[in-house]
C-alpha cells in the first residue's frame, strides 16, 4: 500500500496546528473533545472544527498556523515544546483571559494619565527600565516593604499598568496570601486564583483588564491554610518560571516581610526586589530589618520607593 507524500504533509501540518492550538489556547480536555467531535460530525479538520464551535478564534488560528509555518524547518523540537519556549512578539503564547475586569479608581494611572502621580509612576517605570541589565529576558519584579498600610499592593498595580502602556505583555501577581488587595483594585471575584493553582497544580487562570490589553491579572484565590509552604516548596517557582514564555514583564504583590516571611521567598524566586516604605510611618528599625533579612534571598534590590500618600 502507497502512501501519497503530498497527503502525508498535509496530514502532518494539519496535526502539528492540532498541538499548537492546544498548547497556544490552552484547551481543556473538555475542549478537545467538543471539537474533535465537531470534526467528526462536520467532516472538517481540528482547527477549522475549533473556530466553527467558537472556542477558538479565526485570529488565534491565524497566529498558529503563522507560528507552526515559521518553525518548520525546526526539528529539534516538538510542536508544543517550540510553542513554550517562543519569545518573539509576533509568535508568542495566547493568554485566553477568564474574564474582564475593569480597573477601580484608585489606580490612577489607568484613568488619568496626566495626574502628577501617574507621571511619577511612569518615572519609576523609566528608572527600572534603565537598571534592568537583562532587556531581552522577562523581568520579574517583586515589591516588598516591611509593614501593612504602606501602599505596596496599589505600587504593584500601577507599575504593571505602566509596563503594560508600553505595550509590554505584562502580567501582576497577587501572591499577599494573607490579606490580597489585587482583586479589590480589579474589582472582581477572588474564587479561583494563585492559591489553587499551587495547591491543586492547575494551571493559572489570568484576567483580562479594560482598556489595558497587554495586561492580565492572577488574583490571590481564596486564603490558603499554608502559605508560605505553597511559596517556597518549588511550586511557586516554577509557575513564575512558566510564566516567563508568556510575558515580558511580571509584577509580584507580596506580604508585609516584618509579619510573614512570604515576602522573603517571592523575592528569591523573583530574583529582583523593590524596596517600598511609607514616610512617617514605616519603623526605622522595621526597614533596617527588613534589609537585613533581604541579604539572604539574593535578590537584587533594584531601588527603594518612599510613599508619602
Amino acid at each position: 500500500m502507497s502512501v501519497d507524500p503530498a497527503n502525508w504533509v498535509s496530514e502532518q501540518r494539519q496535526e502539528q496546528i492540532r498541538e499548537a492550538l492546544i498548547a497556544h489556547c490552552r484547551l481543556s480536555s473538555e475542549q478537545v473533545e467538543q471539537i474533535n467531535e465537531a470534526a467528526k460530525v462536520m467532516r472538517v479538520s481540528f482547527s477549522d472544527a475549533a473556530v466553527h464551535a467558537g472556542i477558538v478564534t479565526q485570529h488565534e488560528l491565524d497566529q498558529t498556523i503563522e507560528f507552526v509555518d515559521l518553525t518548520a524547518n525546526d526539528r529539534q523540537l516538538s510542536i508544543i515544546e517550540k510553542a513554550m519556549r517562543r519569545r518573539k512578539p509576533s509568535r508568542e503564547l495566547i493568554v485566553r483571559p477568564r474574564k474582564i475586569v475593569t480597573p477601580s479608581k484608585e489606580v490612577i494611572l489607568a484613568h488619568d494619565s496626566y495626574n502628577p502621580r501617574s507621571e511619577r509612576i511612569r518615572a519609576l517605570r523609566t528608572e527600572l527600565m534603565l537598571l534592568d541589565d537583562t532587556p531581552s529576558q522577562t523581568n520579574v519584579l517583586a515589591l516588598v516593604s516591611p509593614c501593612p498600610s504602606e501602599g505596596r499592593s496599589l505600587l504593584a498595580a500601577e507599575l504593571a499598568v505602566a509596563f503594560s502602556q508600553l505595550r509590554r505583555r505584562t502580567l501582576l501577581i497577587d501572591a499577599d496570601l494573607r490579606h490580597p488587595r489585587q482583586h479589590s483594585l480589579f474589582p472582581s471575584e477572588n474564587t479561583w486564583g494563585l492559591a489553587q493553582a499551587l495547591s491543586l497544580g492547575s494551571g493559572p487562570q489570568f484576567l483580562g483588564v479594560e482598556g489595558l490589553p497587554q495586561l492580565s491579572l492572577l488574583t490571590s484565590g481564596p486564603k490558603a491554610p499554608n502559605p508560605l509552604e505553597l511559596l517556597s516548596d518549588g511550586r511557586f517557582g516554577r509557575l513564575v518560571a512558566d510564566c516567563r514564555y508568556n510575558f515580558d514583564q511580571i509584577v509580584i504583590d507580596t506580604p508585609p516581610v516584618s509579619q510573614y516571611a512570604d515576602g522573603l521567598a517571592i523575592a528569591t524566586t523573583a530574583g529582583r526586589a523593590l524596596v517600598l516604605s511609607r514616610a512617617a510611618v514605616t519603623p526605622q528599625r522595621a526597614m533596617k530589618e527588613m534589609m537585613r533579612r533581604l541579604i539572604s534571598t539574593q535578590a537584587r534590590i533594584m531601588g527603594a520607593v518612599l510613599s508619602s500618600f
